[in-house]
């Protein structure tokens, strides 16, 4: 009885973690954008740092545990796997339920970015100039590269709101909280990040050997689906409410974020051993990337997104699914 206890009780905390990971990440962003607006923060810089980098905390927090624990497969797959879901199934979603309009600086400097990020991620991971030893590795230097570029992103954002012509959405509390309330959500989130985020690596590294699964096959599928729903519920509630630029903005905020802070960071807690099997899905994602160009120039209306690209991307996504479980 005690066996069989044990046995779901990896489910169960897999699950409650999840969910504990999520609204963490929530009422992390509420509590620090209430505090950022009562000091007088500009919405626009709540938007593209508190809220954005907020829904990609559950990323970070089980990346940072992954990393700590030598799970470098369940790090670097997650976030390569978030990205990849972030692209194919969060935007096909959102734009089945509203199309989905993209700015012209959209097009032109943050999705490059994005790219930018990828094809510097892969570059290094597939390197061997910075490492102790002949394996594929993220290293240390590779993080603190990484982070060079985060702060370049970042300083390319600031820029673009005192000129007046950043396209990435605002996004803030309705209303003040009071200050103690403020810093209790800061608190809690914090916590609630910090142990789901613990429960899903420890669940999903158990999961993985009960039924003889991969670390990274986890990571690209569970973990990444898991940690990729804030971004999910921030894109569909954006779309329902025909705020199209938030949909857009928080994917390609996130896919920065993840790439760069989030494996940054990482890196930095301890170099990361690189499965090249994982060079396919970087492939996947820049395609996915690469994509959304592409459909946004040759759609019926210039720059936007619509129904028949969104179901194209979660026919992509499932066939990419359907690959992974099959790659095993």
């Amino acid at each position: 009885m005690q066996e069989l206890l044990s046995e779901y009780g990896v489910y169960i905390l897999f699950v409650v973690g999840f969910y504990v990971l999520i609204k963490g990440a929530d009422v992390l962003v509420v509590g620090s954008a209430s505090v950022a607006k009562k000091f007088n923060v500009s919405e626009l810089v709540i938007g593209l740092t508190i809220v954005s980098m907020g829904t990609s905390m559950p990323e970070l927090i089980v990346n940072i545990i992954a990393s700590n624990s030598g799970s470098a497969d369940i790090a670097i797959g997650n976030v390569i796997g978030s990205n990849i879901s972030n692209i194919l199934l969060i935007l096909g979603v959102a734009s089945l339920i509203y199309p989905l309009s993209i700015k012209n600086s959209t097009v032109l400097s943050e999705i490059p970015y994005s790219i930018i990020a990828l094809l510097l991620v892969a570059f290094t991971a597939n390197a061997t100039f910075f490492g102790n030893d002949a394996a594929f590795q993220i290293s240390r230097l590779d993080g603190i590269i990484f982070m060079l570029f985060f702060a370049l992103f970042m300083g390319y954002i600031i820029k673009l709101s005192r000129e007046g012509r950043a396209d990435l959405i605002e996004e803030g509390p309705d209303e003040f909280l009071p200050m103690p309330k403020s810093i209790l959500f800061i608190v809690l989130g914090i916590l609630g990040l910090f142990f789901g985020g613990k429960w899903v690596v420890d669940g999903a590294v158990k999961i993985a050997s009960q039924f003889g699964l991969s670390e990274k096959l986890i990571g690209l599928t569970i973990v990444a689906i898991g940690t990729s729903l804030p971004e999910l519920v921030t894109s569909a509630v954006a779309a329902i409410r025909k705020s199209t630029d938030i949909a857009i903005a928080n994917v390609i905020g996130s896919n920065i974020f993840n790439l760069l802070w989030v494996l940054g960071i990482s890196a930095l807690i301890r170099p990361m051993n690189f499965d090249t099997d994982l060079n396919i899905d970087m492939l996947i994602l820049l395609l996915a990337t690469c994509l959304i160009i592409f459909s946004l120039i040759t759609g019926k209306t210039r720059n936007q997104i619509g129904k028949p690209t969104g179901l194209l991307f979660l026919a992509t996504y499932v066939f990419y699914v359907v690959f992974l479980v099959w790659r095993g």
